[in-house]
């Protein structure tokens, strides 16, 4: 019944789909909206269809007084009863205790079936009984929701693809999934908690809650790194949602790709807050004052611009607190009224001077014996003349965050001036120093990551200069009068010249028509709002929050005035120098303690084994952290093997391919069979990888955007951050801690990542905190194939 119904809603969308495809607009106005709007409503639908089709019933609740309720990835209706629900949506109320209910608390509910299904065929039930009456006297937190298929889902193998985890939802998840959409919600959990899975579960939840609100500004979430970003990507459209806008905070500014890396203490001096009064400092040092007088010649005249004229003028337009760009209509006007007067005076003091601009003596002004219309005509004038706009550029010039950045840090004395302003010490400032590369001419592929929050603020500061905007609105406006006038005009044309007849003339005129159409925009919400950096989201999630610095959480803040949020991360696995210690002093300045705090206090991921060889280093990182307490145990200790230095890539290839193999043995081959992550020092990288990738042809990638589609994937730690594999291999972990000043946060990173198997190849002594690992002693021969 259930397949019968999505079989023919379907058939249906499929239907209205063809039918708007075909459809030709035109007539009357928005038709060529409307179908837009049309085609994007179907097309989503059908994705949604099809991303249910394999685990469309996930589950079912007998009630009870005898009713049974069957949970799926979406709802699906009865017509035939009234419409009846025959399939309740996950994210629905009437879903919640699928999730949520206990023996000690069973909300009605007298048994909870897991179905497990394989596109249209069933392939397993789990049954749970819950009128015990009594719990069965484990911690609240190891009461599973459907343990076996929960189970079942952790150990099974990863794809390089994030999965959803509709199907086993927990309780402390579905409390945070479900929480109330206003205020800014802060998600901390260790790792393997399932703190993505439970943002992007609750951007689905959100979305379908509160459609009517959102899907008018939409959802954006935000992510560590592009790898981290496909990983996840397929997650939202299973559930259904194919119109969230995902990026990294180096997306954030439109047009930019933060392409370039820098060192991690350029990166830190960017985040913090001294580079908003630095670059405030740099663009009021491009306001200049001239030290001397600049002479301007015009109309066989010099007119001369003193220090005092500027000054005053600087004033007038900083008072009107506008950014840089719009109050210089106010430094322009002050300017060339001051040369128009007096360039005027001049004229009006010689009775028999010539008047260069035609103007006639109509009338007498402040005792001048030209008129008034001979001053706006200066003006006009002086507007137009190429001295005058030089003078005016090189005193207050219109400029775009990209050329004030590229100026900026390419100019040791701009910078050391702006710097100063801010409390920049030589040593920190001098990091700042690049040369520019393109002569003046900002490349949108120079940026780093780190750069993009600093963009931002300096398009804050400087504002649009909308003049050339303006003019271009108007003359499209123009364009859309004259060709709605020609349409008006064709309707028209074969009419009789009948006052008795209604023409369309008499309904609508070309003014009005092409008002219709003037805001008519065939890009979806998502697609506008990742063009436009002024676009207010209706909610913000931000996953591994704890890396964003000082200055990119300004840049976050602007994305969401409303304060809408769900941040989630791990301050323990901070490894950025600009990133979080603590929520508290994180999001402070910019939210004054107008936040609230849930745990996830479950590790699902990570086995017990692995977990207590991390325990150690996050003792070394802060003796007060709570390590989340792994739901199951493999039996399988992870372990260190020794190996020299001038051996390491050898020995290492031989590991990684015994490995591969064990994997490969144990899931299978193919899309499904396990991924392994050998996690490196970044200054390794590029020499482990061609041994590993010789020993394991054509199953290994790696780079500055690695994919994880391959069987083995060699990474640095920084790029491993939010993703999982079956097995991890970690590489000189001395030298992870050495490589950064929160290198023992890098390493708690590297060896929670695993879902099976954990193992560390050292060339120095192992770190104190490792103590836990047990010795392997050789590495075994590669299973034959």
């Amino acid at each position: 019944m259930l397949y019968e119904r999505l079989d023919s809603s379907r058939e249906q969308a499929s239907t209205r789909l063809a039918e708007a495809l075909r459809e030709r607009p035109g007539g009357r106005p928005q038709a060529h909206t409307e179908r837009q709007a049309t085609v994007t409503r179907y097309t989503r639908q059908l994705a949604r269809y099809d991303a249910a089709e394999d685990g469309l019933c996930f589950g079912r609740l007998d009630f009870d007084d005898g009713e049974a309720r069957y949970v799926g990835r979406l709802g699906i209706l009865d017509e035939a009863a009234d419409y009846a629900p025959l399939l309740v949506d996950w994210r629905a109320p009437a879903a919640r205790p699928f999730y949520l209910a206990t023996a000690a608390s069973p909300e009605g509910v007298r048994r909870r079936r897991h179905i497990r299904t394989s596109r249209r065929r069933v392939t397993d039930l789990d049954d749970e009984v819950l009128d015990l009456g009594a719990v069965d006297g484990r911690p609240e937190h190891e009461s599973l929701t459907g343990e076996a298929r929960l189970l079942a889902a952790l150990t099974a193998g990863r794809t390089g693809r994030m999965g959803d985890i509709v199907e086993t939802i927990q309780a402390e998840q579905d409390q945070i999934i479900r929480a109330d959409h206003s205020g800014v919600l802060v998600v901390q959990g260790g790792p393997g908690t399932g703190k993505t899975a439970v943002a992007l579960h609750r951007a689905a939840y959100l979305l379908y809650t509160y459609r009517e609100q959102l899907s008018k500004r939409g959802v954006l979430v935000i992510g560590p790194n592009a790898t981290f970003l496909r990983y996840i990507s397929h997650v939202l459209p299973a559930l259904g949602e194919t119109s969230v806008v995902l990026a990294t905070v180096g997306d954030l500014f439109p047009g930019v790709r933060a392409a370039r890396t820098e060192p991690r203490e350029t990166a830190e001096i960017k985040g913090g807050p001294r580079m908003a009064d630095l670059i405030t400092a740099a663009v009021e040092d491009r306001q200049r004052v001239p030290t001397e007088s600049v002479e301007i010649p015009f109309e066989g005249d010099v007119l001369l611009l003193d220090a005092a004229t500027c000054e005053a003028a600087r004033e007038k337009a900083r008072d009107t607190r506008r950014p840089h760009n719009q109050a210089r209509r106010v430094f322009v006007r002050e300017i060339i009224d001051t040369l128009a007067q007096q360039y005027f005076d001049h004229l009006g003091a010689d009775p028999y001077a010539d008047d260069p601009l035609g103007g006639d003596d109509a009338g007498v002004s402040g005792g001048n014996l030209l008129g008034d219309e001979v001053l706006d005509d200066i003006r006009h004038e002086l507007g137009q003349d190429i001295g005058v706009l030089a003078a005016l550029d090189d005193l207050w010039p219109v400029l775009t965050p990209q050329w004030l950045l590229a100026d900026l840090f390419a100019d040791e004395d701009l910078l050391g001036s702006a710097a100063a302003a801010a409390g920049l010490r030589a040593a920190e400032w001098r990091l700042l120093l690049r040369p520019d590369p393109h002569g003046g001419r900002a490349d949108d592929r120079m940026w780093t990551a780190a750069d993009a929050p600093l963009l931002d603020e300096a398009a804050e500061c400087l504002g649009e200069d909308d003049t050339a905007a303006l003019a271009a609105a108007e003359r499209r406006r123009r364009e859309r009068i004259a060709y709605a006038q020609g349409v008006v005009d064709i309707l028209t044309r074969d009419m009789d010249d009948d006052p008795d007849i209604l023409m369309v003339s008499d309904l609508i005129d070309a003014e009005r028509l092409a008002e219709r159409h003037e805001n008519d925009d065939d890009r979806s919400t998502a697609e506008r709002a990742a063009a436009d950096r002024t676009w207010a989201y209706g909610h913000v999630i931000v996953d591994e929050a704890q890396e964003l610095s000082h200055m990119a959480w300004r840049m976050v803040m602007r994305r969401c005035p409303s304060r809408s949020m769900t941040l989630v991360g791990d301050v323990a696995q901070t490894g950025d120098l600009a990133g979080a210690s603590s929520w508290d002093r994180v999001l402070g300045p910019h939210l004054a303690g107008r936040w609230r705090l849930e745990r996830l206090t479950v590790n699902y991921r990570t086995p017990a084994e692995i977990m207590a060889v991390a325990a150690g280093v996050l003792a070394a990182i802060d003796p007060e952290l709570e390590l989340p307490r792994s739901v199951r145990e493999t039996g399988t200790s992870p372990w260190q093997l020794a190996i020299e230095p001038n051996e390491l890539a050898t020995e290492l290839a031989a590991v990684v391919a015994s490995e591969a193999a064990d994997l490969a043995e144990a899931l299978g081959e193919g899309p499904d069979g396990g991924r392994l992550a050998v996690l490196v020092p970044a200054a390794m990288l590029a020499d482990l990888h061609p041994a590993i990738a010789a020993a394991v042809p054509g199953a290994t990638t790696a780079g500055d955007d690695p994919e994880l589609e391959t069987p083995v994937a060699v990474l640095t730690v920084r790029q491993s951050k939010g993703l999982e594999f079956d097995a991890v291999l970690v590489v000189d972990p001395d030298r992870i801690i050495t490589e950064s000043p929160r290198g023992l946060n890098d390493l708690y990173v590297a060896l929670t990542r695993a879902t099976r198997s954990l193992g560390v190849l050292h060339t120095s002594p192992l770190p104190e905190a490792l103590g836990a690992l047990k010795p392997r002693t050789a590495v075994a021969e590669p299973a034959a194939r």
